[in-house]
């Protein structure tokens, strides 16, 4: 395991410089903390891009993303590059880190606060805390497609390599190792051949991690369970179209995209970044909300094994979830701006006392 100094930030477009601040804050509190030097270096990538030098993934960008032991991205998107049919486009730029950086296995954490369970369309959610590994490399999306030459039919293949499901299927069951051991595989395995092959080879993989619960269950079981009972769940592994339909239907189990962060994984590199958009609505108020990115570089100190960290801001985001200390998103009541609560999750960190003087204003005091 590399050790973490050089950290690739690319705030992107909207919200994304705001709840950016926020991340960066919070790690200078836990390099304060725990003795650490990382050497932070910004870059341009997306909408903001694409206005400087035409291009949304200058060769600089991507030269410093190449470069650092990881990457943070804040969120791409601009509404004046929304026409689909335009030559470029801001997730031009996302899409082509992945590829240019072999990200193999998308990584999106679902947790249920208990004070938060009422936002949830979904019954039943307390409890939740699971995560789901997405093969990110291969699948539908990446195989050969096209029509036929009188437009009469038209075809996309799902492939797989077997080192593709093998190196994602090791990262889930470590990843359950660290949990609570339990795995469930999803696949069609009943109708489609990419399915059976997928779980011939997890069925071998699987026998390397007994100390780990090994289920399967159909993507359409699956997705039911998701919202039946979804606190049954620990490590979710599946493939690139299922993994990408199931964690979209996950994601209302917490009540609000803002709580959500993720990680796209490769063999030399990796990327964190929130799961919401870039909403250009709210750009420059100072009222998005900061968890999903904040939880982000939690998710990236992990990965570094850096996990006392990681735990200190889990902790901080548990307390303010508990004491109600949240943006207008959770809470209008409340209305703690996105800065205030960058700076409370930091004064925690630091051990820092937090006075709340009035949960209807969100004002707050550091003692």
């Amino acid at each position: 395991m590399k050790k973490l100094e050089k950290i690739a930030v690319l705030p992107g477009d909207g919200i994304g410089p705001e709840v950016m601040a926020q991340a960066i804050k919070v790690l200078k509190a836990i390099e304060e903390k725990h003795k650490h030097n990382f050497k932070i270096k910004e870059a341009l990538m997306g909408g903001c891009a694409i206005d400087k030098t035409g291009n949304p993934l200058p060769d600089e960008t991507l030269k410093i993303a190449k470069e650092a032991d990881a990457v943070l991205l804040g969120a791409i998107g601009d509404p004046k590059y929304a026409d689909p049919t335009l030559k470029v486009r801001p997730e031009q730029g996302l899409l082509g880190l992945r590829k240019e950086l072999g990200l193999f296995a998308n990584i999106r954490p679902v947790k249920a606060y208990d004070k938060l369970v009422g936002l949830s369309p979904i019954k039943n959610v307390s409890g939740s805390d699971f995560v789901i590994y997405r093969e990110l490399t291969g699948g539908i999306y990446f195989g050969k497609s096209g029509r036929n030459d009188d437009n009469t039919e038209g075809y996309d293949i799902m492939s797989y390599k077997k080192y593709e499901v093998e190196r994602i299927a090791h990262a889930a069951f470590k990843s359950a190792m660290n949990r609570r051991s339990e795995l469930c595989l999803v696949d069609k395995a009943n109708v489609l051949e990419v399915s059976r092959f997928w779980r011939e080879i997890v069925d071998e993989i699987a026998k390397e991690y007994p100390s780990v619960k090994y289920t399967q269950l159909y993507i359409d079981n699956a997705a039911m369970q998701i919202i039946l009972n979804p606190a049954r769940f620990d490590v979710i592994l599946t493939a690139n179209l299922f993994g990408d339909i199931l964690s979209d239907e996950a994601s209302v189990i917490s009540g609000s995209l803002g709580l959500l962060p993720s990680a796209s994984i490769g063999e030399d590199h990796c990327l964190f970044e929130p799961v919401h958009g870039s909403y250009p609505e709210g750009a420059g108020k100072d009222i998005a909300n900061p968890i999903a990115m904040i939880l982000s570089a939690a998710l990236m100190l992990e990965q570094f094994e850096l996990n006392k960290e990681a735990q200190d801001i889990y902790d901080a985001v548990d307390y303010c979830m508990d004491k109600s200390i949240m943006t207008e998103d959770l809470n209008p009541e409340v209305s703690y701006s996105c800065s205030q609560l960058g700076d409370i999750i930091e004064s925690l960190i630091l051990g820092e006392d937090i006075k709340v003087k009035s949960v209807k204003e969100g004002s707050y005091s550091i003692i």
